[in-house]
Order: structure tokens, then C-alpha cells, then sequence
């Protein structure tokens, strides 16, 4: 009986390897081939083959060289930082901000502009997008992709905004005229959704395959990964944990606004709660994450308001863990890093007497631009991933 044999294995083969040896170039940085071949289990022939073919493509080149005892020095390699680039834009009711990143992440450009009365978002997105790449002094044509950060409802099907009740020029129907606008691709993703994928990444979640992001700040919001996906739900909707019903916070009546705007959670711990909070223990300011701070730097004195803060942040806590049983809970958003240790600690011992859940409540450890690293790191998966279909 003749041997059966498959010939498109070797041409996989190939592939995984590529796809191994780039990834770790782009995670770790320079390597030999050598090392190459140690770190991917390839024999050196295999890991030498691989080299070239990326070399080929343009994605590796040489930097520099290693010494390794006897004989000659051993050559360095590592992705090519110009072979492509990603734009992540963060939306915000002011303003918008982009940020223009190379091949490996780094970002190289930056612009920011005025979104307050604007009632053209496709210009808006079209400047900062255009400002960023000029500001890192590359050409449109090597942007392969621009990853818009807002917050609202994203339709998973569409990749359409739902609905965004503080910005309503932002609607149905954008992503289709920034596709037709500008030359990448660009893709549309909620703004928490962008953080939770950030603390994955780098931050407090530790790279956990089962875990919840939740964002404190004016409005709330909870990101979810599960099995090490992101999940988003049927509508786009998973995580608005504003609109959760929870004792303390009136139920939410009236038109579709009102409902929009003041879920009975949203009562209890969104931003003017928290503001109001803090006036009722001597700590003023116009912003709930300057209040939560000056109670953290007033140490003891601060230690009823926080108490105050987290059992009411316990609340949705305790109903995400038992419905999700998350290995860890990481709080973030304005509040959430303001508050840090201090405030994650207190949540922490809230959460443990309200339901027989013990996840890890942590305090998040990407605070700077959350929203925009998560865009840039979405934006690169793709491309990353586009280059061995």
C-alpha cells in the first residue's frame, strides 16, 4: 500500500517557525541564530533557512554581532522596526489623541486635536491620524492599520459604534467612511476593551487567561477576557456595567438618555458619586480621580472615604466574580489608578465578605495611556498576523 503523504506540512511547518522565530525577536529582542534555533527547537540548519526567508521578506536585519568564545562573532538579528507601521487613536468628549508606533511598538509620532463641538468625527480622526504620522516622519503608505478607541458600544458583527451617549457625533456608520477616508485599515474597538487588553499584556492581569479590567473614572466599565480572548457579547455590550442594578443605586427611569447615562451602579461609584463622596469626608475637587488621590495622600485621615469608595466598587465586583469567577480583578481607569494599592486592598477585603469569591484584587500598572497602548497592540496584531495568511 503506497505512503501517504500531505504537501502542504513542510509549507506549514515553515510558516509556524517564521511566525516563533519573529515572535520572539519582537518579545525579546536581538538573538543569534543560534539562539534562534535553541529558544524555538530548531536544529540550526532549520533556524539558519528561517533567517534568510525573513530577511528576504524585509521583516529581520542584522544589528550588530555577539561574541561566542572561539571562533568568529555570531551575527545579531532583529525585526526591522520601519517594515511597518500602526496609529492608535484615543477619543475622548475634548479631545482625541494618536500616537503613531513601528513595527516593534515603539512609538514614533504623536498629535492631538480638539473634538469638543466638533460634529465631523471623520475629520477629527483624519487630522490626528495625518498629524501623527507626519510627526514621526514616515509616509502614509507604511501604515498598515489605525485602531480608534471610544468609548461606547461597538457592534462585533458591523465593527460599527452602537451608541456613544457622550459623544453623540460619533455614530453608526463611522468605520465604513474612515475605511473610504483614509488609505489603512481602520477598525473601531471601546476604549476599556483597549485598556483591559493593555494590563493583559503588561500590566497588573499578568498575562491571566480568566480575568476582569474594571474602569472607575467619570463613566464605568468592565473588560473581559476569557480563555485569553476578549470578550465582547452578542451586541457589543458586555461590561457596561454602569446600567447593573445594585442595592444603594436608584433604578434608572425616564427616556432612553436618562438610561443611558444613570444605571443604578453609575449612582454608586461613577465620577460625580465619588465626588460627592469625598465632600462628605472633607476631600473636594472637580475630578473623582483628584479626590480619590488627596484621600490616599492624606493617609489615615483619607481611610473612611476610601472604605466608603470600595465597598460600593465591591458591589459590581462581587456580581461579575460569581457570574465569571475571574483568577484576577484588576482596577483601573482614572479612579482605579489613582487609588492603587490603598483602594485595591479595600475592595479586595469588601469583596470576600459579600460572596464566597476570592479573586486577586489588583491595583493596575498601566496607567499612562492605557486606551492608546491597547490600540497600538491590537493594531499589530493584526498586522503580525496578516503576514503568514
Amino acid at each position: 500500500m503506497p505512503k501517504s503523504h500531505t504537501p502542504g506540512v513542510p509549507k506549514l511547518l515553515r510558516v509556524l517557525n517564521d511566525q516563533a522565530a519573529l515572535k520572539l525577536l519582537l518579545d525579546e529582542g536581538p538573538q543569534t541564530r543560534a539562539q534562534l534555533a535553541e529558544r524555538t527547537s530548531m536544529s540550526k540548519v532549520t533556524a539558519s533557512q528561517m533567517v534568510e526567508r525573513l530577511q528576504e521578506r524585509g521583516l529581520v536585519e542584522v544589528v550588530g554581532s555577539k561574541s561566542g568564545g572561539r571562533g568568529p562573532n555570531a551575527s545579531l538579528y532583529a525585526a526591522v522596526p520601519s517594515f511597518a507601521y500602526v496609529v492608535g487613536v484615543e477619543v475622548g468628549p475634548v479631545t482625541t489623541k494618536g500616537a503613531c508606533a513601528d513595527f516593534t511598538g515603539r512609538i514614533v509620532g504623536r498629535a492631538e486635536t480638539d473634538v469638543a463641538g466638533s460634529a465631523d468625527p471623520v475629520a477629527v480622526v483624519r487630522r490626528v491620524v495625518t498629524d501623527a504620522v507626519a510627526d514621526a516622519g514616515v509616509e502614509m503608505g507604511g501604515v498598515e492599520r489605525v485602531v480608534l478607541g471610544t468609548p461606547g458600544v461597538i457592534d462585533p458583527t458591523s465593527g460599527e459604534i452602537g451608541f456613544s451617549w457622550n459623544l453623540p457625533a460619533w455614530h453608526r456608520g463611522l468605520r465604513t467612511a474612515l475605511n473610504e477616508e483614509l488609505a489603512p485599515t481602520v477598525t473601531i474597538e471601546n476604549d476599556v476593551n483597549l485598556a483591559t487588553v493593555a494590563e493583559q499584556r503588561s500590566g497588573g492581569a499578568g498575562g491571566a487567561a480568566d480575568f476582569v479590567y474594571a474602569w472607575y473614572g467619570g463613566g464605568l466599565g468592565l473588560g473581559v477576557i476569557l480563555g485569553g480572548q476578549l470578550y465582547r457579547g452578542a451586541t457589543g455590550a458586555a461590561g457596561e456595567i454602569g446600567f447593573l442594578p445594585v442595592p444603594g443605586g436608584e433604578l434608572p427611569t425616564g427616556g432612553v438618555v436618562t438610561r443611558l447615562s444613570k444605571g443604578s451602579y453609575q449612582r454608586v461609584v461613577g465620577g460625580d458619586a465619588v465626588v460627592e463622596i469625598g465632600a462628605k469626608h472633607g476631600f473636594g475637587g472637580s475630578e473623582p480621580e483628584e479626590v480619590v488621590a488627596a484621600a490616599v495622600a492624606a493617609g489615615p485621615e483619607g481611610a473612611a472615604f476610601l472604605d466608603e469608595v470600595a465597598q460600593g466598587m465591591a458591589l459590581g465586583i462581587v456580581a461579575s466574580c460569581v457570574l465569571l469567577d475571574p483568577t484576577v480583578v484588576v482596577l483601573g481607569g482614572p479612579v482605579g489608578y489613582a487609588g492603587g494599592l490603598e483602594l485595591a486592598g479595600r475592595v479586595a477585603a469588601h469583596t470576600t465578605q459579600l460572596a464566597p469569591v476570592n479573586p486577586s484584587v489588583v491595583a493596575g500598572t498601566v496607567p499612562d495611556e492605557p486606551v492608546m497602548r491597547g490600540a497600538i497592540l491590537l493594531g499589530l496584531d493584526a498586522v503580525r498576523a496578516g503576514l503568514f495568511d
